[in-house]
């Protein structure tokens, strides 16, 4: 009986090592906390608007960000130069110069990294949108 039960129990054992091993994903892999598009709502032209998009390296290696390139020059963007390794958190951070934004609009970020993507891209997407006005109530 004592030979039968020390082999349950290494056979759970085991079974539960191979469940945790399998939760993680295969390669680097994005989390986005939130989501990767971010709505400014509506903003004031002139002064900058940031945001931050962290993410969390939920794959089994090292995520390594090459570069970050906006569709346009109007976003500043920084981002973490170091490898992310399993389980890390990096970030991407955007500044939109909403002076140079009329009504509403719908940027995208370009990230170009040993990431996988959602679809199989060749780079993964992040979006940042909103409405730029010249008067904003109550700001």
């Amino acid at each position: 009986m004592k030979k039968i039960l020390i082999a349950l129990f290494c056979l759970l054992s085991c079974t539960g090592i191979q469940v945790r091993a399998q939760e993680k994903a295969e390669g680097p892999v994005f989390k986005f906390e939130g989501g990767d598009v971010w709505d400014f709502g509506v903003v004031k032209r002139g002064p900058g608007a940031k945001h931050t998009f962290e993410f969390t390296n939920v794959g089994n290696q090292p995520i390594i960000v090459m570069n970050v390139t906006p569709s346009c020059g109007c976003t500043n963007v920084d981002w973490s130069k170091n490898p992310v390794l399993p389980g890390q958190k990096g970030y991407v951070s955007l500044e939109l110069k909403t002076d140079e934004q009329h009504g509403v609009f719908d940027k995208e970020v370009y990230i170009q990294s040993n990431a996988k993507t959602p679809h199989g891209e060749k780079r993964y997407v992040l979006r940042i949108k909103g409405n730029a006005k010249d008067e904003v109530p109550g700001k």
